[in-house]
């Protein structure tokens, strides 16, 4: 099972990522979006596994790609599964 979302930063964010390029370090603007767009994909990949009657996701994982020059595509994916208590 798994949670899919594809983004793309706007103009005015590629704008700012670009200029703090320039001087090294970390570009928030980026980091912003990866957090948001892995939330997220984790967020679909919860309702997907609750749709299919399960409590757990175990062997969780990220994967990323891009598409094209201006669009990332994030996948959270894991194994769906039906926890339960020991009744020992």
């Amino acid at each position: 099972m798994f949670g899919v979302v594809v983004r793309s930063r706007g103009l005015g964010g590629n704008l700012m990522a670009f200029f703090r390029s320039l001087g090294g370090g970390e570009i928030v603007e980026y980091t912003r979006l990866v957090e948001d767009s892995r939330r997220h994909a984790v967020d679909r990949m919860v309702q997907n596994a609750r749709a299919m009657s399960a409590n757990a996701v175990v062997m969780m994982r990220f994967d990323s790609s891009e598409i094209g020059q201006t669009m990332t595509e994030l996948v959270a994916y894991g194994t769906a599964a039906i926890i339960e208590r020991n009744a020992t």
